[in-house]
């Protein structure tokens, strides 16, 4: 019974703070400058791409050092379908840019799910390096310069414009509504069979093999559409910023991505969403205090691991169990 209440407090604790959230996040630009609205836009893209990494290392057990690929080509895809004359469709864009990172994340995981542990690590590393040389020593990707977008896609549905991609507001509440939308769905993915699927390969892969599990296919799937809604991020940060280069496809971009969830927590939706903001947070913080600002951050982290081995979401569960004790009875 104990355990049941403590349950109930965590599940109703984190329905309330997640609705608070929500709300603030909602009437943010009309209290913010147009600098604070575009960093809030930039934290959000990065929750994106935490959520969608999160799914592959906190819930299928697949540590991938090679996402940034992925998120890469969906700001490429924006670039290369905008015209240099003329503005895109938004509703034609997008769904290109989500094919387009689902069919790369299809064709590497064909490969690299068939590893595990470090040999997978290194596996997703190479190819996204790959994909790294492809747009960087190449006119078709603006070689290191990379390509500017003129024009912002056009959201237009007929005759009707329900948002200016050019407002920073209006970017901003769109790039919202995604986050929610992708944060949904993939809570709704793992409640299902599917997604238990995945847990279960996350913590006995020959287990699940020998139940009769399809094991190979589950974990191409949640490759796949993990790369997929990293795509989505980078189109995203590509619509925001109206700019892309290789830098977007680096390791390093991979490696902040993967900073974020140990920052945030590992294996937790919430998790990710809290490691994204505050990672972004932190970077701008100690950029504004020194140009060492990168010992700084690395610090922080540092000393973060140590005193919370489970991220920053797990702030709310100490804080329950020093208030409630451990069984977490009042």
């Amino acid at each position: 019974m104990h355990a049941w209440r403590e349950s109930r407090r965590g599940i109703n604790g984190r329905r309330i703070a997640a609705a608070a959230a929500l709300a603030l996040l909602a009437v943010f630009p009309f209290a913010g400058a147009t600098f604070y609205t575009e960093l809030v836009t930039k934290m959000m893209v990065l929750a994106i791409f935490a959520l969608s990494l999160d799914l592959l290392v906190g819930y299928t057990g697949l540590v991938s050092f090679g996402h940034a690929a992925f998120f890469g080509i969906g700001a490429y895809a924006l670039a290369l379908l905008t015209p240099k004359s003329a503005a895109a469709s938004l509703w034609l864009t997008l769904p290109a840019a989500l094919l387009a990172s689902a069919i790369a994340a299809f064709a590497v995981g064909f490969f690299v799910v068939r590893v595990r542990g470090i040999y997978f690590i290194m596996v997703t590393l190479a190819f996204s390096q790959m994909f790294y040389f492809v747009f960087h020593d190449t006119a078709f990707g603006g070689g290191s310069d990379g390509i500017s977008i003129n024009f912002k896609p056009d959201a237009a549905i007929g005759g009707f414009t329900p948002f200016d991609t050019r407002d920073a507001v209006h970017v901003y509440y769109f790039v919202l509504a995604l986050l929610v939308a992708a944060f949904s769905f993939l809570r709704i993915v793992l409640r299902s069979s599917f997604g238990h699927a995945l847990t279960g390969i996350r913590s006995n892969e020959q287990r699940m093999r020998s139940l009769g599990f399809p094991v190979y296919r589950y974990k191409l799937a949640g490759f796949t559409l993990a790369g997929t809604l990293a795509g989505l991020a980078g189109y995203l940060s590509a619509l925001q910023f109206g700019f892309v280069n290789p830098e977007l496809l680096s390791w390093h971009q991979s490696g902040n991505v993967l900073l974020m969830l140990i920052l945030g927590g590992v294996g937790s939706l919430y998790g990710a969403l809290v490691g994204a903001f505050a990672f972004v947070g932190l970077t701008e913080l100690f950029q504004a205090l020194t140009r060492h600002w990168q010992l700084m951050l690395g610090t922080a982290i540092i000393a973060l691991v140590i005193l919370l081995p489970g991220g920053l979401a797990s702030v709310a569960w100490h804080f329950r169990r020093t208030l409630f004790g451990e069984g977490g009875d009042e």
